[in-house]
């Protein structure tokens, strides 16, 4: 439930954010995203997931603590670039992320498997990269109906076709099903 509720938001955040700033909406919602991502930081179980969770909840504290109400716009490229280093970080590890989520369906991946896995983990990184330069680019211009739209549609969008496109590369090109 929390899991959930928590994704939800965060999906909503910068359409929250960005319609809720001149309505006093500041204070609650830093402290709401601290309270959902200390949460989630407590009930993980897996420790880089608490790890996660604990610096975005901090993050969101320090934000509350220190009345900045500006920086809520930089949560989409905190999280951008905490995703970067789990999957980049993971390259540094005997198994991708990627690779680790496609042993769940598949636990005796071919070495081409992991060769594969490890440059679509590869393509995730150069996402979350490019996602970020494109909002910390909006953040440097000011274009805040611009970042809500961006990050609030655009970047989900982007993410889904990713998603899709690798799905269907691997489905059809591949024929791994």
């Amino acid at each position: 439930m929390l899991h959930r509720l928590l994704a939800l938001i965060s999906i909503v955040y910068p359409l929250l954010w960005f319609f809720g700033q001149d309505r006093g909406w500041f204070p609650w919602l830093a402290l709401g995203m601290a309270m959902l991502w200390g949460s989630r930081a407590v009930f993980s179980r897996h420790k880089p997931q608490r790890l996660l969770a604990f610096v975005l909840s901090l993050f969101f504290v320090l934000i509350w603590l220190f009345r900045q109400p500006d920086a809520m716009y930089w949560y989409p490229i905190a999280v951008n670039l905490l995703m970067l280093a789990l999957f980049g970080g993971s390259l540094f590890s005997s198994q991708s992320l990627i690779e680790r989520l496609a042993r769940l369906q598949h636990p005796d991946l071919p070495e081409s498997g992991v060769r594969y896995t490890r440059k679509v983990t590869l393509i995730w990184c150069g996402f979350f990269v490019f996602n970020a330069l494109i909002t910390l680019y909006l953040i440097a211009t000011a274009a805040w109906s611009a970042w809500a739209i961006y990050t609030g549609v655009i970047a989900y969008l982007l993410m889904g076709l990713l998603f899709g496109a690798e799905w269907l590369y691997r489905y059809f090109v591949l024929k791994i099903r």
